[in-house]
């Protein structure tokens, strides 16, 4: 892939959850009869979606998690839920990458608690002024989002207990430049507990190409043994890849039509920086 192809995937990303986000607070307000963002919200366009927390209950989101968190840092999105393997501890530094609107970073504050911090890394600026006004809302003092792509993270060498990372990975079109920024972060001993999807057998171009297939978490799927492979070379190790089969429920409600179903999986995806 040249440089000029991963540019262009990333425009396309980028701008495709700019979008999301809109509709994510339009929809319902239009619904509710009320104001769209950027204009004044009402009690009635706040209540939360239904349909919204139906999707995240199905990737693993307990109905206790997803009323910890402010209401707009929820989307509906991901593939999975990695605080609930990821096993944070109080005092620990937790990096998400790919941070979206704040809902994992929200979760894992609990979890690390006031003694610890939580940093979320985007690249989409509308996402990260929603995260940042989630934040504002809760008070939380433990997180901070910063712009920025996953592959050149503005997070300093061995800084970070944890990665986490949920449905994000699969679209960077440089998934060895990700990893091993990971590692570069994770203090000696710290660990990377991700949910994303992963290909059952290699995608067709067909599937590989299509625009809305590759922002959509499909398209940019590797195999299991190609993820373990990047992470070898990064430098983990311990590293544990568990398939999700369950997963093909939801994924067939990605890209109606597609067979996505039939190629991807969610899976949790674990290993450790050596200490």
């Amino acid at each position: 892939m040249t440089p000029s192809d991963a540019d262009r995937i990333r425009e396309q990303v980028r701008g495709r959850y700019a979008r999301r986000l809109a509709e994510s607070c339009c929809a319902p307000a239009a619904e509710a009869g009320g104001a769209c963002c950027g204009e004044a919200a009402t009690e009635s366009n706040a209540r939360p979606d239904p349909a919204l927390m139906a999707k995240s209950r199905r990737v693993g989101y307990s109905d206790d998690e997803l009323a910890q968190v402010p209401e707009g840092a929820n989307l509906g999105m991901g593939c999975g839920n990695p605080s609930a393997f990821a096993e944070m501890k109080p005092g620990e530094t937790v990096l998400d990458l790919g941070s979206g609107a704040g809902i994992d970073c929200f979760l894992a504050a609990a979890q690390v608690g006031e003694q610890g911090r939580v940093i979320g890394v985007d690249m989409t600026p509308e996402m990260l002024a929603r995260a940042r006004e989630n934040a504002a809302k809760t008070g939380a003092r433990n997180v901070e989002f910063r712009l920025g792509e996953i592959e050149r993270l503005p997070v300093a060498d061995g800084s970070v207990d944890v990665v986490i990372s949920n449905c994000v990975v699969n679209l960077s079109p440089d998934k060895p430049s990700v990893f091993r920024e990971s590692f570069r972060v994770l203090r000696p001993g710290g660990r990377l507990a991700i949910s994303d999807v992963v290909a059952r057998a290699p995608l067709p171009a067909t599937m590989r190409n299509d625009p809305a297939l590759r922002c959509g978490c499909v398209g940019g799927a590797i195999t299991v043994a190609e993820v373990e492979s990047i992470l070898a070379e990064a430098g983990f190790a311990d590293i544990r890849i568990r398939a999700k089969d369950e997963s093909r429920s939801f994924i067939r409600d990605w890209q109606p039509g597609s067979k996505a179903e039939d190629y991807v999986v969610s899976a949790t995806i674990e290993a450790t920086r050596p200490a």
